[in-house]
């Protein structure tokens, strides 16, 4: 059998949770994706944090060992700067709620950054650790104004960190919400643009998303039509991929990146007696019982094949859910 990553010409690779968690490499990622380049395939990166350039980006992907320069590295930064631009026009004055990287990136495609009080006609708003309370007030005191328009990186809740989870850009665009009522526009992840941007830059046709995230790289991947990996190596847990809602169902689900150089073991869907089965043989057999995902493995079995098996089953027996469901498993 094939490995894994061979059907595909490109990666588009997240990179918290994915490659880094914190400052620290996750293991196998510098491995796995300088492996993937030197075998042909182009890798690329597509982050939502607004906080830093795709330069600085760059180096610190270098500084882990792999291979990758500025051109291969797509912000949600960069997608909120030039939807403004396309949206406004050249020289347009915006406000930032975020980092200098973000106002770099507004001026590099022809925006004019602007205090709040200067009468922008966007607010752009990311990540940005060092963002405080009168920053968040200010935007909220600008988009009180409706004709202004509101336009973030990403929506992400949380992101990794090396002590842990912590909260992500989605937080302190909800305190602006909750403040003025409004609704952004999202320009980052789980968007199409995005992916579209850096498959252009590439002149690549036929890429897989990888990311930990359900809500932004799957839910991303499939808007813009494209097969996706979610890694279980940042935010979420198994629970979370069975449970998953139809449009975040990831293409394929792998313990780290490693697993894309191995032969991908589908599980084998039956329906025996109006149950729902999924067997990968010899070695897991997960049954639909109601509410319950009933998994029979073999001690040999991964925690990564138990849980690719149950998702199977509960996804084929739920196909169509718009909210995320609330399966128990139960081992045999």
């Amino acid at each position: 059998m094939n490995a894994l990553i061979s059907s595909y010409d490109a990666i588009l690779s997240d990179l918290d949770g994915v490659v880094y968690a914190g400052p620290d490499p996750i293991d196998g990622a510098v491995e796995s994706l300088n492996k993937a380049s030197e075998t042909g395939v182009a890798v690329a990166y597509v982050t939502n944090n607004a906080s830093r350039s795709v330069q600085t980006v760059a180096d610190h992907l270098s500084s882990l060992g792999l291979s990758v320069d500025a051109d291969h590295v797509v912000s949600a930064a960069q997608s909120a700067a030039r939807l403004a631009a396309d949206q406004l026009g050249a020289g347009a004055p915006v406000a930032i709620c975020g980092s200098q990287a973000l106002a770099e990136c507004a001026r590099e495609v022809g925006l004019r950054v602007v205090g709040f009080d200067e009468s922008p006609r966007a607010v752009l708003q990311g990540f940005d650790p060092g963002l405080g309370w009168q920053d968040l007030a200010e935007a909220s005191y600008t988009l009180a104004n409706p004709s202004i328009r509101w336009i973030v990186s990403n929506t992400d809740l949380t992101i990794p960190k090396e002590r842990g989870i912590a909260p992500g850009n989605g937080t302190l665009v909800n305190a602006v919400a909750a403040a003025t009522g409004r609704a952004p526009e999202i320009a980052g992840k789980p968007g199409a643009a995005i992916f579209r941007t850096i498959m252009a830059r590439l002149g690549v046709s036929d890429p897989v998303v990888v990311g930990d995230r359900l809500d932004t790289d799957i839910l991303g991947a499939n808007n813009a039509q494209l097969p996706s990996i979610a890694v279980m190596t940042g935010v979420q847990t198994w629970a979370d991929i069975v449970n998953a809602r139809t449009d975040e169902r990831p293409t394929y689900v792998v313990g780290n990146l490693r697993e894309l150089f191995d032969p991908y073991d589908q599980p084998r869907l039956d329906e025996v007696d109006g149950q729902v089965t999924a067997v990968i043989p010899d070695l897991v057999t997960a049954t639909v019982q109601e509410d319950r995902v009933r998994i029979d493995a073999h001690e040999s079995a991964t925690e990564t094949l138990i849980g690719r098996t149950a998702a199977a089953a509960w996804w084929a027996a739920h196909p169509e859910t718009e909210e995320a469901t609330s399966a128990r498993m139960i081992r045999g």
